[in-house]
């Protein structure tokens, strides 16, 4: 797939508590609904998420998360068969599974704490599908530090297609996200794609004093700013609103 324009991954949460409500969709007809509307609207990829990351949750156990993505996966493949489907999980059981039994097309890793990264790098390589690589690292020079570390690793067991996430929102207080994003354009380093998630994250709302709900103009800002330093794919809740921020951006590119 060509990136030298930047995408979109639109995100559909099939879990009971992720923090920004309008992102869930349970049922089969509801996931269908909202993945086709996100592709109509011009998304290139669906992003699938099963295991809540928000701070103070939860964890789904690994039979949950493996319970509620198979109905979701087997639906889209049905009534979506061109979705390009990416899958956000941080266990490589479950990358397993998606690959072999509904083809997904890219794991995205929110790489959390009791995850073995060596493991879920031997998964992916293994099975030969684009790989998300988060970082939690507060700040820019201890992240390319790490990430070069895994970009080696994940080599050196024959991963091909790697895709960097600096992970905004995760191990980072508000200060270090927006120190983050500052210096975003550090990772073209690397020479790998560069997806940022910040949708309607707290480093938006808690900054503006509004809740998740009333996010969508500050994340639209960090969105431009972040495809100002590189992105290639913008991972949000409103699709419309991000396809329209990369139009915009690249008409003034060209």
């Amino acid at each position: 797939m060509d990136l030298s324009v930047p995408r979109v991954m639109g995100i559909l949460n099939v879990t009971p508590d992720s923090f920004y409500a309008a992102s869930r969709a349970a049922g089969e007809e509801a996931v269908v609904r909202r993945a086709r509307e996100m592709m109509e609207q011009g998304a290139t990829f669906i992003d699938v998420g099963a295991c809540s990351t928000r701070p103070g949750s939860e964890p789904a156990t690994e039979q949950q998360e493996m319970e509620r993505l198979r109905p979701a996966l087997a639906t889209i493949r049905r009534e979506l068969p061109e979705a390009v489907i990416s899958v956000d999980t941080f266990r490589p059981s479950v990358t397993r599974m998606v690959v072999e039994e509904y083809g997904v097309d890219i794991i995205n890793d929110v790489g959390a704490p009791q995850n073995l990264p060596v493991e879920m790098f031997r998964m992916v390589a293994r099975l030969g599908v684009p790989y998300v690589l988060m970082s939690r690292a507060a700040d820019m020079h201890t992240m390319l530090k790490e990430l070069a570390r895994d970009v080696q690793q994940l080599r050196d067991y024959g991963q091909k297609d790697i895709i960097i996430d600096p992970g905004f929102g995760f191990g980072k207080t508000l200060e270090e996200n927006y120190a983050v994003m500052h210096d975003l354009d550090q990772l073209q380093l690397l020479e790998l794609p560069v997806l940022v998630g910040v949708s309607r994250k707290r480093m938006v709302w808690q900054l503006l004093d509004v809740e998740p709900e009333q996010a969508l103009n500050g994340t639209t800002v960090l969105n431009t700013l972040a495809l100002e330093r590189g992105a290639s794919i913008l991972r949000v809740h409103d699709v419309k609103e991000a396809v329209e921020c990369v139009s915009v951006y690249e008409k003034l590119r060209s």
